[in-house]
């Protein structure tokens, strides 16, 4: 096949966080809610939260900087072993951040 592949990865290390948390989690934890009554109900008494939708949730998780890559499309099968060494090249793999995770292939042409 003809064209290249733009590899976009990010490094992960063990103590990177990633965590995913709901809604109704977030409302059994009282000091969450003592914040938020006092944020948000300033003044008022007998008050209760709720969620509508227990689905609801949101993720914490570590900012960590996007690297990329291009490689020809004939490449497609060896991309995550590509992208190590790509990482190795430039140094970025270290102790304890020494995992790779793709986030998007995209075909250029």
């Amino acid at each position: 096949m003809d064209g290249t592949i733009m590899v976009t990865y990010k490094i992960l290390c063990n103590a990177d966080l990633n965590k995913e948390i709901t809604i109704n989690e977030l409302l059994l934890n009282e000091k969450v809610v003592k914040v938020i009554k006092s944020e948000f109900a300033k003044g008022f008494r007998n008050i209760n939260l709720h969620s509508s939708d227990s689905q609801n949730s949101f993720k914490i998780e570590t900012i960590k900087e996007l690297h990329t890559f291009e490689v020809s499309k004939d490449d497609f099968a060896d991309i995550l072993s590509l992208a190590e060494e790509d990482a190795t090249a430039k140094k970025l793999l270290k102790k304890d951040c020494e995992r790779i995770e793709l986030i998007n292939i995209e075909t250029l042409n």
